[in-house]
């Protein structure tokens, strides 16, 4: 009997060895390390500063605020920065190249010895790596993007010298010159150029040259105050054009169906009926 009793608590105590090391492995300071480090990470809005642009690296005024870095072994940091009308940065180069994505208004992005691009929200921009450039807003909109870049050795940029007073204006005439080539090929002078020259003119000069640019509203906030008007009033012609343009000034299809939606009780049924059968025929190629 003593013998019997013997082996099962023999067997008892093997049963337990694997569960009494996991748990000591849990316990460990190192395990618990890792899988801290591991999990998701959160930094909430009310904890992130902003703060204002060195003036050593910018002309005018800039705010950058919500910065990010990866822990190690990755090595992506990066902020949103927001640019008053006018401001830049100094020229520049990456060490491992950039990314902006443009989240608000309309800004300017030129690589040394190129022409200047224009950028305006939902654009994403891509500098390669040791390519000397600037960036920033333009002279008549405020322009925020977020800005991404990767380190090596600790090391990500290389600030340079300033954009000058008469480097930033001859970029934003050159800008002009390319909105006014473009504008030749808009969709008010296809559409009524050549029967009513001077609306076609007013509609690209005031109403899309003016109006949409102004910094008080994003181009995506105009674009949704826009459809509104439109359900709203019933005109399912204009609608067809201006949910293309909320699309690509970044309101998503669910959002703008669910402003139809939220229409329905304000601008009547018969009307939220008709935008959303344009909606749909509009939305169905891009799916």
């Amino acid at each position: 009997m003593k013998q019997m009793m013997a082996i099962v608590f023999s067997f008892l105590l093997l049963a337990s060895i694997p569960a009494l090391a996991r748990a000591a492995k849990t316990d460990s300071p190192s395990v618990a390390s890792t899988e801290e480090t591991q999990a998701i990470r959160i930094t909430r809005k009310e904890s992130q500063q902003t703060t204002p642009g060195s003036a050593d690296h910018f002309t005018g005024r800039v705010l950058i605020d919500a910065p990010f870095h990866g822990e190690a072994p990755a090595r992506v940091y990066g902020a949103r920065v927001s640019f008053e009308a006018g401001a830049r940065t100094n020229w520049h180069r990456h060490t491992l190249g950039q990314t902006l994505i443009v989240t608000e208004g309309m800004g300017l992005v030129q690589r040394w010895g190129d022409p200047v691009e224009v950028i305006r929200q939902g654009d994403i921009a891509w500098i390669a790596p040791g390519q000397k450039h600037w960036h920033g807003a333009a002279p008549d909109s405020a322009m925020t993007h977020t800005a991404i870049v990767e380190q090596l050795d600790g090391k990500s940029t290389d600030w340079l010298e300033k954009v000058s007073d008469e480097q930033y204006r001859a970029s934003t005439s050159e800008s002009k010159d390319a909105a006014g080539k473009s504008r030749r090929q808009t969709r008010a002078q296809m559409l009524f150029g050549d029967s009513a020259p001077k609306f076609a003119e007013l509609t690209d000069e005031v109403l899309y040259g003016d109006v949409w640019e102004r910094p008080e509203l994003s181009r995506r906030d105009r674009s949704l105050v826009t459809v509104a008007a439109l359900v709203s009033m019933n005109r399912p012609e204009q609608l067809r054009s201006h949910l293309d343009l909320a699309w690509k000034n970044g309101v998503t299809h669910t959002e703008l169906i669910e402003t139809i939606t939220h229409l329905d009780f304000y601008s009547g049924w018969p009307n939220a009926v008709t935008a959303i059968r344009i909606a749909k025929e509009q939305f169905s190629p891009k799916e």
